[in-house]
């Protein structure tokens, strides 16, 4: 990029140079030679074309499922934290082994165990997460959400996320439950069918104020 001196001031493209104003100066630079044309055809191109997928499947996967969670992230208070979960959902992403580069996919990614590992130890802002001491297991009618230890909470929020990944919705139930000091078992209600993709994020409340929060 360079600036020029002239009393004709040129917009638009000369050959193979481009003439324009940026910051109230006349800049002229060379063209760069990339075109659409050859992102989406140059075999040059495939590796940035496979991660530029990817990339999209990732942020838009993050997006939907943080606006869902959106009132508790805001009490996690973390300025980086949508640079945080774009980096775990590309992480997660990687866990996709039965997929070729490109269309590797967070709910393939999920589907293994380190994937779902990955999920349940992200921290939102300081508050802490459940650290791998809860679990839910399916009834017939209900669910139930199994703590391994007690927690000084008197009050959960549970909610069911359902993720409609192909076309980047969710539908999501929440349920607030009292629990007494100690309480290692909440049950709460099935909303969705057992075969949807599903995720559950569980809130622990001590006078009104999140204590853990995290995906189970």
């Amino acid at each position: 990029m360079a600036t020029y001196e002239s009393f004709i001031k040129l917009k638009g493209s000369v050959g193979d140079l481009v003439f324009y104003t940026l910051n109230g100066k006349n800049v002229v630079r060379k063209k760069s030679g990339f075109s659409k044309t050859a992102f989406k055809k140059n075999p040059a191109y495939e590796k940035v074309r496979q991660n530029s997928s990817e990339f999209g499947h990732c942020s838009k996967t993050g997006k939907i499922i943080r606006q869902a969670l959106d009132p508790y992230i805001r009490e996690a208070e973390d300025p980086l934290l949508y640079q945080k979960f774009a980096k775990v959902m590309t992480e997660i992403k990687d866990y996709d082994l039965i997929s070729e580069r490109g269309k590797r996919t967070i709910p393939n990614g999920l589907a293994t165990d380190i994937g779902k590992s990955a999920l349940k130890k992200f921290q939102f802002g300081k508050i802490l997460n459940l650290g791998g001491e809860a679990s839910i297991s399916l009834g017939l009618w209900n669910k139930s959400l199994h703590l391994n230890k007690g927690f000084s909470a008197d009050e959960t929020e549970i909610l069911t996320l359902k993720i409609d990944f192909e076309n980047y919705l969710t539908e999501h139930k929440v349920e607030r439950i009292p629990v007494k000091p100690q309480q290692t078992e909440v049950v709460f209600e099935k909303h969705f069918s057992d075969d949807d993709p599903l995720l559950h994020f569980i809130v622990l409340r001590k006078d009104g104020r999140i204590i853990n929060m995290g995906f189970v």
